[in-house]
C-alpha cells in the first residue's frame, strides 16, 4: 500500500487549522465548536491510520519523507519522515487528542473555543516532533508546544494555576536552551542540520559528552527524570483534566523520544561512558518516588507519582542497553531493553490517560480530588468501577494489560546487565501494586466519606466511550503485543548497530 498524498503534513496542518476554525466559529457558538474540534481531532485520527498499514516493517529507512526549503539562507529544510521508532507515538498522539476533545464536552464551560483550539494546534505541534528530521524545525515544534500547554494550565487550572504554570514553563524552556546550543554546535561542526547527518557526525568523547549534557538536561526534564520532576505533580493537579491527559500521555513521552533519537545516535559513546548515571537516576525514580505515591491523598498527586515512577522504567530500558553492549553478549538484550522502554511508553500513554479521565469524571461529579472525599464509589457507580479497576491493575503491571508488557521487557534485559538492577526494577511491581491497590480501596470499595457519593451518576455515554476505547487499547496490547513490537523492531536493531560503533574510532 503506497500514499501518494503528504500525509505527515496532513497529520501536523490539520489539526492546527482545526484549531484556527474553531476559534472563527467563536465562543458563543459553543455547541458548534465541540462539533468543529471533535470533527478536526477525528479526521486527523483517520488520516493517520494508513500510516500503519502502508509502514514497510522490513526497513530501518524513514519513510513517508517530505522534503522542502524552509530557511534556504542556512540550508534548513521543512524536512518530515517517520521510522518505527516514531510511528507508534505519532498513532498515540492522534488517538489521545480525540479522547480529550470529547473528554472537554462537558467538563469545560468557559472559554470552549479557545480550550478546544489549544488542544487541537497543541496536537499538531507534537505530532510535529515525532516527524521532524531537521533539527531545528524538531527545536521549534519542541518549543511552541509549551504555549498552547501554558495556556491550558494558566486560564483552564485550578486556584494555583499561575505558580503551576510558571514553574511548568522555566523548567522546560530552561533545560532546552541547552539543547539549542548542542543543536547550533553540531549544525556548524557538520555544516548541516539533518538529523541523519548528525547521526553520522564523527565526535571526541570531550564534545559527546559535553553535547550528551546538553540533551539530558532537555529531555530529563520532559520527562521527568529525578531530581528535575518536581514541576510535575503542581501542573498535574492544577491542569484541567484535557490537560492532564495529554502532558502525561504524550508530551512525557517527547523525553524519551528525545533520547533515542538524538542522545543515543549522536553520542554514543558518551551515552555509554554515562549510562551508570542514567540507570542510577532511572532506579531512584522507580523506588523512591514509588515510595512518594504511596503516601499521597489527592488522587492526581497519587497518579502524577505514579507517572514519574513508571517513566524511570522508560529511561532504564533505554540506557540498560549500554550495560548490555559493555558486556560484549551482542545486541539481542540490548535490543529487548529499548523496545520495552517504547512499549513502556506507548503502554503508559494508555494508562495514564485513562487514570486521569477516571479523576475527572468524579471531579466533575464531586468537584473534589482529596481520596477521603469518597468511597463505596462501586454502589452508585458500577460501570465506573469497572474501568477503574481495570486501569488501576494495568498500572499494577497485572499480566494481560499492556502495563506488563514493557515493565517485563525492561526487567528481563536488566537481568543481563546486572541482577540488583533486575531486583530494584522489580519493586516498582509491589509499589506500583501497593499504590493503585490502596488507592481503589479507598476510593471505589472504602467507607463512603462524602454523602455525595451516595447520589453519584453512572458514566454518560461519551465518558463510557472514551474510557471503552482506552480499555480496548489496555486490554488488546496486554494480550497481543506482537503488532507494536513487529512495528519497531528493525528500527530499534538498526539503532542498536549504529551506537555499537564508536564515533571515536571513526574520528581516528
Amino acid at each position: 500500500m503506497n500514499i501518494e498524498w503528504p500525509v505527515l503534513s496532513v497529520l501536523i496542518w490539520l489539526p492546527i487549522a482545526g484549531g484556527v476554525a474553531v476559534l472563527l466559529v467563536g465562543e458563543r457558538r459553543a455547541e458548534l465548536a465541540r462539533w468543529v474540534g471533535l470533527a478536526a481531532a477525528l479526521a486527523t485520527f483517520l488520516a493517520s491510520l494508513p500510516l500503519f498499514g502502508a509502514f514497510d516493517r522490513g526497513t530501518a529507512e524513514m519513510q513517508f519523507q517530505e522534503l522542502a526549503p524552509w530557511i534556504p539562507t542556512f540550508d534548513l529544510n521543512y524536512h518530515l519522515g517517520v521510522d518505527g521508532l516514531s510511528l507508534p507515538l505519532i498513532l498515540l498522539t492522534t488517538f489521545i487528542s480525540v479522547l480529550v476533545i470529547m473528554g472537554a464536552w462537558g467538563a469545560i464551560q468557559q472559554r470552549v473555543a479557545q480550550y478546544l483550539a489549544a488542544f487541537l494546534i497543541l496536537e499538531g505541534l507534537m505530532v510535529g516532533v515525532f516527524c521532524a528530521l531537521d533539527a531545528f524545525l524538531f527545536y521549534v515544534f519542541f518549543e511552541a508546544m509549551l504555549i498552547p500547554m501554558f495556556l491550558i494550565i494558566g486560564v483552564w487550572g485550578g486556584p494555583n494555576r499561575v505558580y503551576a504554570t510558571i514553574k511548568f514553563f522555566l523548567y522546560t524552556f530552561l533545560g532546552s536552551v541547552f539543547m539549542l546550543v548542542a543543536l547550533i554546535y553540531l549544525y556548524l561542526k557538520a555544516d548541516s542540520a539533518a538529523i541523519l547527518d548528525l547521526h553520522a557526525l564523527p565526535l571526541s568523547l570531550t564534545e559527546q559528552i559535553w553535547i550528551f549534557v546538553a540533551f539530558l538536561l532537555a529531555f530529563a526534564v520532559k520527562i521527568p527524570m529525578f531530581p528535575v520532576h518536581t514541576w510535575l505533580p503542581d501542573a498535574h493537579v492544577e491542569a484541567p483534566t484535557g490537560g492532564s491527559v495529554v502532558l502525561a500521555a504524550i508530551m512525557l513521552k517527547i523525553g524519551g523520544y528525545g533520547f533515542v533519537r538524538f542522545s543515543l545516535p549522536i553520542t554514543p559513546d558518551a551515552s555509554l561512558s554515562l549510562d551508570w548515571l542514567l540507570i542510577t537516576l532511572s532506579l531512584i525514580a522507580v523506588v523512591y518516588v514509588g515510595l512518594v505515591a504511596l503516601v499521597q491523598q489527592d488522587m492526581k498527586k497519587l497518579i502524577a507519582y505514579s507517572s514519574i515512577s513508571h517513566m524511570g522504567f522508560v529511561t532504564l530500558g533505554i540506557f540498560i542497553a549500554f550495560a548490555i553492549l559493555a558486556r560484549g553478549e551482542g545486541t539481542s538484550g540490548a535490543v529487548l531493553g529499548v523496545e520495552g522502554a517504547m512499549v513502556q511508553m506507548l503502554s503508559h500513554g494508555f494508562v495514564s490517560a485513562a487514570l486521569f479521565f477516571c479523576v475527572g469524571v468524579m471531579y466533575d461529579r464531586i468537584h473534589s480530588r482529596e481520596i477521603a472525599d469518597y468511597g463505596g464509589v462501586v454502589n452508585t457507580m458500577p460501570w465506573f468501577a469497572t474501568f477503574m479497576v481495570l486501569f488501576a491493575m494495568a498500572n499494577c503491571g497485572l499480566p494481560g494489560t499492556s502495563g506488563f508488557v514493557g515493565e517485563f521487557m525492561v526487567i528481563l534485559a536488566s537481568f543481563q546487565a546486572n541482577f540488583w538492577y533486575a531486583v530494584l526494577a522489580a519493586l516498582t511491581l509491589i509499589l506500583g501494586a501497593a499504590y493503585s491497590l490502596w488507592l481503589v480501596k479507598r476510593v471505589i470499595f472504602g467507607e463512603i466519606g462524602n454523602k455525595k457519593v451516595e447520589r453519584l451518576e453512572d458514566l454518560n455515554f461519551r465518558e463510557g466511550v472514551t474510557l471503552g476505547a482506552l480499555a480496548v487499547a489496555v486490554l488488546g496490547f496486554g494480550i497481543w503485543p506482537e503488532p507494536l513490537v513487529e512495528l519497531m523492531h528493525v528500527s530499534v536493531d538498526n539503532l542498536l548497530s549504529h551506537v555499537a560503533q564508536s564515533k571515536i574510532q571513526v574520528q581516528l
